[in-house]
């Protein structure tokens, strides 16, 4: 009689997560060295295989604007060989930082003689799901295996030919440099079912980040039993201060959001207020119409469109929470800075506000009732990004208050745990 292996009967999901979990266990007690020169290798690879990588990428990209994807999706979607070269030198990034493994977090002698650490340690198997962005592959991969963690990824179908690409390249890499090569591996099937599946491998996952829309994340913290650290959309806010240095404003508004629409960190509406608003408006409308955006306006900032170049549209209750991922941008005009900041609790998605003003007891303020992941005083809404915060390739940005917050870089994807040392010590 022929004995079934226990593996016999799993799902292909299931034995991809049993068998990160024993690379997880290889993983761990790995020194910096070993990781680094994995990580090396697949940088290396990237840019050798940049054909490869491109190629099966431009057939996501076509399948996607057959079917009438939006032009910020596509962007996102695409990967061209500046592209893959700017993925590859994001991987040296992470190799340059340092490995938070093993920090002590904190430490003292106890009164009684015992030794105590509490020191990082990875998290184990993570599990990351997210749309039409592969550049999303490599970074995950890379601060994983940087913190010691095995990861299964779970991209869109619209990207699978690039997924596959990808993972591909990094696996054959990480195996040439004697790391286990299911460390990384792309989570099988491109079904709902596969998602589910994830999504329910408890004791098998440690931890689940879900990246994209409002939809997919509410999803997976929905119906997950796997813990999740919650990554939010982008409704982003830029607030022009009555106090504001003109030129500095429409600078960081124009920055803020038109540098790229298509990301999470693109302001996606303008408060302004009111005492400034007759000086100010004229000169950013005009300066957003240079910039291809559209304006969703309330009342008195369309009454101070007249004459500028500026597309106008009527601002409806649903601009307020829209996430455009586009050049369009809600702006309106507000009595006050504590009306602005009342604008944004209801509205915000809890990412990143920025305020512009040369009034320290403004910028403190709004410092300290503005309560999203970065509030920035003077500077762009772009900033928050875990490789402009000097993190390195960032895992997500986490809008959730609990363990991560704002950008994860590698500490976020460490846990701790005790190291208890006595000398024959009993406890009485």
């Amino acid at each position: 009689m022929t004995t079934l292996s226990p593996y016999d009967s799993m799902t292909p999901v299931t034995r991809a997560a049993y068998r990160a979990r024993a690379a997880a266990a290889d993983l761990a007690p790995l020194p910096r060295a070993a990781k680094d020169d994995a990580l090396l290798a697949v940088a290396d690879a990237l840019e050798v295989r940049t054909g490869e990588i491109v190629e099966a990428n431009a057939r996501d990209v076509a399948a996607a604007r057959a079917a009438g994807t939006s032009d910020s999706v596509v962007d996102r979607l695409t990967l061209t060989p500046e592209r893959v070269r700017a993925i590859a030198s994001d991987v040296r990034d992470v190799v340059a930082l340092p490995d938070p493994v093993g920090e002590v977090v904190r430490g003292s002698t106890l009164p009684n003689g015992i030794d105590l650490r509490q020191v990082r340690v990875p998290l184990g198997v993570v599990g990351i799901i997210y749309e039409a962005r592969p550049n999303v592959t490599v970074d995950a991969a890379a601060l994983c295996l940087k913190s010691g963690n095995a990861v299964l990824l779970r991209g869109s179908a619209s990207a699978y030919a690039s997924n596959t690409a990808l993972v591909r390249v990094i696996r054959d890499a990480v195996g040439g440099a004697g790391l286990p090569a299911d460390a990384v591996q792309l989570v099988p099937g491109e079904s709902r079912e596969s998602v589910r599946e994830l999504m329910r491998a408890r004791g098998l996952v440690d931890v689940l980040i879900p990246r994209g829309g409002a939809d997919l994340i509410r999803t997976v913290v929905a119906e997950s039993t796997v813990p999740v650290i919650e990554t939010g959309t982008g409704n982003c806010h830029v607030y022009v201060d009555a106090d504001a240095d003109l030129d500095m404003a429409v600078e960081i508004l124009v920055n803020s959001k038109a540098h790229r629409v298509s990301v999470c960190n693109a302001a996606e509406t303008l408060l302004v207020h009111q005492d400034i608003a007759a000086a100010f408006l004229p000169r950013a409308l005009d300066a957003l119409a240079d910039a291809g955006v559209t304006v969703h306006a309330d009342e008195r900032v369309a009454a101070l469109a007249e004459g500028s170049r500026a597309t106008v549209v009527e601002a409806t209750p649903e601009d307020w929470e829209t996430e455009y991922l586009s050049h369009d941008i809600a702006a309106a005009v507000v009595d006050s800075l504590d009306k602005a900041v009342e604008h944004i609790r209801l509205w915000t998605s809890g990412h990143t506000e920025a305020i512009v003003t040369t009034s320290q007891q403004a910028a403190r303020r709004f410092t300290q009732l503005v309560d999203s992941t970065t509030v920035a005083v003077n500077a762009s809404t772009r900033f928050t990004d875990g490789g402009q915060f000097g993190f390195g390739a960032e895992i997500g940005i986490s809008t959730q208050k609990l363990h991560a917050r704002g950008p994860m870089g590698l500490p976020e994807l460490t846990s701790t745990k005790y190291i208890v040392t006595g000398d024959g010590h009993i406890r009485h």
